[in-house]
């Protein structure tokens, strides 16, 4: 592998001689030199390419360190190794400078025997407890004299690189249970503690620390983090009684991260990574052990157990540890694992895919541990199939990565070719990995990407020439590359097409953000962070291993169908309310994953539509119906809404759950008429005709609900009878979603009746009045269940100023003699939908005879002209998508098919009809509407519902078409017919112009 070259010659001596010379000389080797035991056991390294701070490192030592200098005048060796490390490492040149005592013992000593000495001190027991400041000093000293140790040991070759990975977890394991016995002790001292060991204070602590990743595995890089987690038993740790166990552990753990990871004058220890605990978001840094194992028992992620392999108790009480893991050796090695678990551990493959040089074998540049082909790929080529077949065969249940693809080649698992070429490979990277951190002391994996850069990495990892090294590197990423593909052909895409999704572990992944970024989310951070959320458990619909798994699938395509709306992080967090409501999430899963049509709908809903997205996160379960074979095919009937309502809304019932049964039934219908609409599968007045049946079923409904409850409260009249009279869209059978109701409460008695006939009893005006505004209360009032409707009753007898019932012969009076022509036309929409069935046929023909008057033409001419310029000069117009109130709008074609009504009904009474389609039809079939006019008012008057009917689904406010979605945009053009928003609008103009135009000529000129 190496390409070896000879060894510099020592200095010449004399006056003016120099160290320097010793890295451009050759020369044979000079005897009398002391036992260099670690660099017999090495081997000689090409000259660096930084020969010019070899030279001034060199000149510095000839003043600092004679000692020093004299071996490397002694021995070429040694000149030939400390030029690689200076040369190499700008890092080990400032240990080396830093104290050239220490390098001189490194040079002089068998590198095991002084590491085990090292060691020692972090283990000997001192009589007396230091201070926090003393001990990080001590660890941070000791810190850096076995990295140069380590380092030189294996650049030198004289340890294999997996001796170093070793040592250097040798090393984290002492300084880490040095740390914790320090604090364990500390506690003790101050008598929280008092029931431990002084002699070997973790020992019965209850408190443990287990290391994770590569530092469980014994395999630590040369700048690693430490990845920990800490768990505590709170029952059984010996602690004071006044003191909480949760806030004491969480306390020391704090402390342990500030000895190990807090930058002093001597640098730090280690930084601690504590995010591979369970949830991390959402628990402390100290975890109580029996919460954590019903976590992982019932919630473990796949991930999470490919991360408990390498778990290994290192400090406090390891017994403690022990015990923990073999309760989870059920979760971690399952004795059969589906191929949806399969697929969901291949998931983790994917995020080592986050960096330059993922997506094709590029050596420069090239990460050398997540990058395809590297080091991450040969972990999880052996993490994989160890939680594939562990679970039946305990001998592939090993921490170390060579080990077990020794075990997995001797199981047949995987060849004998295959585990020899992958073992070379991981050793191979694994060494230039240590080379790239060693540079400066950074957890680094990137290739250099330019020729120097390269250059230099070359000579320190052994090669004198740099294509040897391009050609070695590209050797094993090909092959590692190869051998991984080959374990995951055919395995399930886990990404987009933008990039890859994943969400596993407990921080982000960088090319996951980058594609949520350009899938158009603004804030992928957050999006990620929830997503990881939801596969810890948060929510009970994704809390079970196979709605994980499922999950995991249809993640891409979740986030592409949210992505599709146009508001990608509304539609987001619309969807983290829906799921937050679900109590199980492997039945919608799994029909959003054989349904690619439902999954598109469900997004939509979330965002483009508001009104459906509060209602779908306020009850997911009315997404049931939507799962229905038959949602499709029709709207309920009104005798199906009746028979519904009749069950759940009956007098057996209290008034108030009464009042909610009403508003979870209305609520639901609604849900389902409106995911008709979003959907394009009714039209604008089957929409209509949907919404209005369901308030004419919820009025009558609720209005024996509070006849009941007034009945129960005041008695009743004699011969009371009353009717409800719908005015308005609803009259006119023209309701959208969030429509007002607007009503009209008529009365009438048996001759003589004063007062009800209760124990409380009220007058006929009392009584009456109570009934309308306890039906106003049932439609309106908000309740836990929400709002039903919003009742206006303004278009009563004399408007506000009138009571909020009529009798009914002031009704018929006051239109007789008193309404205005605005009331005129608004009767036309007068549709009597509840109460008594006698007297609705009596209404009804109080209304009509009312409607067939004759009206004076000109008067009725002048008043609705009036009326709407009124209404212009008040109301305004936000533009031609203020579809009811723009000139030329909804309101003129309702104007005209109402003054038709009012001006010809007393000659053709088959006119009066409360629906405004309707209505023109019957005009135009008397051929009081030319052909022309009447097509134009009914292509109009269907553009304006069909587009009302989304936006009042999707919109709350004026509508702006360059501040909505794409989604919405592309739904108000199909519902147009337009290829696009811009000829929606273009067509809306013209529709109005024309709209407007036939109102000049057949009313009058505005």
């Amino acid at each position: 592998m190496f390409t070896k070259t000879p060894p510099p010659t020592p200095p010449p001596k004399g006056e003016g001689s120099s160290l320097a010379a010793a890295s451009s000389q050759r020369s044979p080797s000079c005897g009398g030199s002391p036992s260099l035991l670690l660099l017999e056991q090495g081997k000689l390294l090409p000259p660096p390419v930084d020969i010019a701070a070899v030279r001034s490192t060199f000149l510095e030592l000839e003043s600092q360190a004679p000692a020093l200098v004299a071996v490397l005048r002694a021995d070429p060796r040694a000149a030939n190794l400390l030029s690689a490390a200076i040369g190499g490492s700008l890092y080990l040149r400032d240990l080396i400078l830093k104290d050239p005592r220490w390098t001189l013992e490194c040079l002089s000593s068998d590198p095991e025997a002084l590491f085990h000495s090292l060691l020692g001190e972090l283990t000997t027991q001192r009589p007396s407890i230091p201070t926090d400041e003393h001990l990080m000093r001590k660890l941070r000293q000791l810190k850096v004299r076995g990295a140069l140790l380590i380092a030189l040991a294996d650049v030198s070759g004289a340890w294999p690189i997996m001796r170093a990975a070793r040592a250097l977890t040798e090393l984290a394991d002492a300084m880490v249970k040095r740390a914790v016995d320090h604090l364990l002790t500390l506690a003790r001292a101050s008598g929280q503690l008092p029931g431990i060991d002084p002699a070997n204070p973790g020992k019965n602590s209850r408190y443990v620390v287990l290391a994770m990743g590569k530092h469980g595995a014994d395999e630590l890089n040369f700048s690693s983090d430490i990845d920990l987690i800490v768990f505590y038993d709170p029952r059984s740790a010996a602690i004071s009684q006044s003191v909480e166990p949760a806030t004491f552990f969480v306390r020391l753990t704090k402390r342990l991260v500030r000895l190990l990871q807090d930058v002093t004058e001597d640098g730090y220890v280690y930084r601690v990574d504590l995010r591979l605990r369970p949830d991390p978001r959402a628990t402390q840094i100290a975890i109580a052990i029996e919460a954590a194992a019903i976590y992982y028992e019932n919630m473990g992620q796949n991930w999470e157990r490919a991360a408990m392999i390498k778990a290994r108790p290192i400090a406090g009480d390891l017994a403690l540890g022990e015990e923990f893991l073999n309760r989870l050796k059920p979760y971690i090695w399952r004795k059969y694992l589906d191929f949806a678990a399969i697929a969901d551990v291949q998931s983790l493959k994917r995020q080592i895919h986050a960096v330059k040089g993922h997506g094709k074998i590029s050596v420069r540049g090239h990460n050398l541990k997540l990058g395809r082909g590297g080091i991450r790929e040969i972990e999880f080529f052996v993490q994989t199939q160890q939680l594939i077949a562990g679970g039946r065969n305990p001998a592939l249940r090993g921490r170390r990565t060579l080990e077990m693809l020794d075990a997995l080649a001797a199981h047949r698992w995987i060849s004998a070719k295959t585990a020899a070429e992958m073992q070379e490979d991981y050793r191979f990277l694994r060494l230039v990995e240590h080379r790239v951190q060693m540079v400066a002391d950074a957890q680094a994996h990137e290739l250099p990407d330019d020729d120097a850069g390269f250059a230099a990495l070359s000579a320190f990892s052994g090669f004198a020439d740099p294509a040897d090294f391009n050609a070695a590197l590209l050797k094993s990423f090909s092959r590692v590359q190869s051998h991984y593909s080959a374990l995951f052909e055919g395995a399930p895409a886990l990404g987009s097409d933008t990039g890859s999704l994943v969400f596993t572990g407990g921080e982000d992944d960088p090319e996951t953000i980058a594609t949520l970024t350009k899938m158009g989310f603004a804030q992928p951070s957050e999006i990620a962070a929830t997503i990881r959320s939801w596969h810890f458990g948060r929510y009970a619909a994704t809390r079970s291993a196979r709605a994980k798994e499922i999950l995991t699938e249809i993640m891409p395509a979740l986030l592409q169908a949210l992505s599709d709306t146009g508001d990608a992080d509304r539609a987001f967090m619309a969807f983290d309310r829906f799921l937050s409501g679900l109590s199980a999430g492997v039945q919608i899963f799994s029909m959003l994953k054989a349904n690619p049509q439902l999954l598109e709908l469900l997004t939509r809903v979330l965002g483009i539509a508001p009104r459906l997205a509060e209602e779908l996160s306020r009850r997911p379960k009315v997404l049931d119906a939507v799962l229905d074979h038959r949602f499709f095919d029709r709207l309920p009937e009104r005798a199906e809404l009746e028979e519904l309502t009749a069950e759940l809304i009956s007098p057996v019932h209290t008034h108030e759950d009464a009042l909610d049964q009403a508003r979870i039934i209305g609520k639901e219908q609604m849900f389902r008429i409106g995911v008709r609409i979003l959907s394009e599968t009714v039209s604008a007045e089957e929409a209509g005709f949907a919404f209005s049946n369901l308030a004419d079923v919820m009025i009558e409904r609720l209005l024996i609900a509070t006849r009941h409850d007034l009945s129960r409260r005041h008695g009743r009249i004699r011969g009371e009878k009353i009717a409800v009279i719908a005015m308005g869209k609803l009259g006119g059978r023209e309701m959208t979603a969030g429509s007002d109701l607007d009503l009209i409460l008529i009365y009438d008695t048996a001759a003589g009746a004063e007062v009800s006939n209760g124990s409380r009893p009220i007058s006929v005006m009392q009584y009456f009045g109570r009934m309308a505004q306890r039906l106003i209360s049932a439609l309106s009032s908000p309740t836990p269940e929400g709002i039903l409707y919003e009742v206006d009753l303004r278009l009563r007898p004399s408007g506000n100023k009138g009571p909020v019932a009529s009798s009914l012969d002031s009704f018929i009076a006051y239109h007789r003699e008193s309404a205005w022509t605005w009331e005129r036309l608004a009767l036309t929409r007068a549709r009597v939908v509840a109460g008594n069935l006698d007297f609705r046929k009596t209404v009804e023909r109080s209304i009509r005879e009312a409607l067939l008057r004759k009206s004076h033409d000109q008067i009725l001419r002048a008043d609705v002209v009036d009326m709407r310029r009124r209404m212009l000069r008040e109301l305004g117009s936000t533009g031609v998508w203020d579809l009811k109130h723009a000139r030329g709008g909804l309101v003129e074609i309702e104007f005209i098919a109402q003054f038709l009504q009012l001006l010809h009904a007393a000659e053709n009474p088959d006119l009066l009809e409360q629906n405004t389609l309707a209505a023109l039809t019957a005009a135009s079939r008397h051929r009081l509407l030319a052909h022309e006019d009447a097509h134009t008012l009914l292509n109009a008057c269907r553009l304006y519902h069909r587009l009302t009917q989304l936006l009042r689904l999707c919109v709350t406010g004026s509508f702006n078409p360059q501040q909505s979605v794409p989604g919405l945009r592309k739904l108000l053009s199909s519902a147009a017919g337009t290829p696009d928003i811009d000829h929606a609008e273009a067509l809306l103009a013209d529709t109005q112009a024309e709209v407007a135009r036939i109102f000049d000529r057949l009313v009058a000129a505005l």
